[in-house]
């Protein structure tokens, strides 16, 4: 059985039996919506997205580049692996540094 979660995402073609999926368990998306590229997958069931954005300076009206890394759940229906671009939800926290889902490889 696949949850609608809500969002224009694909439905991803492979079944889990993970709670922690918001498309086969029962983890509820909702807040932010994020993209950025796969930069470590070597946890189980986690994943290390790094997230480029620019951020204005008031001081020298200027735009400047940052980077920050977030640690996403990795559902085995989804298996990102290490170089690939995804789309990350918030959800409620599931570890001490994990409060985001991977919900679609781009």
């Amino acid at each position: 059985m696949v949850r609608d979660i809500g969002l224009n995402v694909t439905i991803p073609e492979k079944e889990c039996d993970d709670p922690n999926c918001p498309f086969h368990g029962i983890l509820p998306v909702r807040g932010q919506i994020l993209e950025g590229r796969v930069v470590s997958s070597k946890v189980k069931k986690t994943a290390v997205v790094q997230r480029e954005f620019t951020r204005r300076s008031l001081k020298y009206l200027r735009q400047e580049k940052r980077r920050s890394k977030i640690s996403a759940h990795n559902p085995p229906c989804i298996d990102a692996k290490e170089g690939d671009v995804v789309k990350i939800a918030e959800c409620r926290p599931l570890s001490k540094t994990k409060s985001f889902v991977i919900i679609q490889v781009i």
